[in-house]
C-alpha cells in the first residue's frame, strides 16, 4: 500500500504575485483608500481587481445625521445664551415661566445628546 499523498491547498503566499508600478502619490492615495475600508493594500487591490467594491467603514448617513443633531445643539445653545443675556427678553418672564422655559430647552438639549450617543454607538 502506498501512503496517501496530501494535496496542499494553494495559498496566496505561494501563488502568483502581480507587480504594479505606481507613482509615490498614487501609492499614498491607494493606501489611504485601503485604510478607509479597513483593508490591507493587497486585499483592497485584489477586491477591486476582482470586481468587488470594498465597503467603506465610514457610514455617511450616520455622519450626516450626527452633523444635523450637532447643528441643532449649536442652535439651541446659541438661542439659550442669547435669551439669557438679553434683559429685555427676560422682562416678560416671571420666575416660574423662566424655569419652565429653561427646563424645556435643557430637556431638548439632553434629548439631542442622547440621540448623538445612540448614533455614535451604532457606528461602532
Amino acid at each position: 500500500m502506498q501512503p496517501e499523498v496530501l494535496e496542499k491547498k494553494p495559498t496566496r503566499k505561494s501563488s502568483t504575485h502581480l507587480r504594479v508600478p505606481v507613482l509615490p502619490k498614487e501609492a499614498d492615495v491607494i493606501k489611504a483608500h485601503a485604510a478607509q475600508v479597513n483593508l490591507s493594500v493587497a486585499a483592497y487591490l485584489r477586491q477591486l481587481g476582482l470586481g468587488y467594491e470594498p465597503k467603506s467603514t465610514i457610514d455617511r448617513a450616520l455622519i450626516a445625521e450626527l452633523a444635523k443633531i450637532n447643528a441643532d445643539q449649536g442652535r439651541l445653545g446659541g438661542l439659550l445664551k442669547m435669551w439669557l443675556s438679553n434683559k429685555e427678553r427676560l422682562l416678560g418672564f416671571d420666575g416660574e415661566k423662566t424655569k419652565a422655559t429653561l427646563k424645556a430647552v435643557l430637556e431638548k438639549i439632553e434629548k439631542n445628546q442622547t440621540l448623538l450617543l445612540e448614533i455614535a454607538q451604532k457606528a461602532k
